[in-house]
């Protein structure tokens, strides 16, 4: 099964929203995650999702706001 979250040309600054907000709710659900375990290897390995998640948000933006224009997005879940 396929669910299409994203399929478009956005311009650089919807495009930065657009994965600034599906980022954030991501990380929002480790942080969640994070509070209710105890072990201590799966908290480890969530805050280090959490580092790459906002790394990645940084370079998408740099390279957005360095490209200029817009920008195709496309975004599918395969459950």
């Amino acid at each position: 099964m396929n669910i299409q979250l994203i399929q478009g040309q956005f311009s650089g600054k919807e495009a930065i929203d657009l994965l600034t907000e599906l980022i954030h709710v991501k990380v929002k659900f480790h942080e969640r995650l994070i509070s209710r375990e105890d072990n201590e290897e799966d908290i480890k390995m969530r805050e280090k999702r959490i580092k790459i998640l906002q790394k990645d948000l940084f370079e998408a933006r740099r390279y957005i706001e360095q490209k200029g224009g817009t920008i195709n997005i496309n975004a599918t879940v395969d459950i």
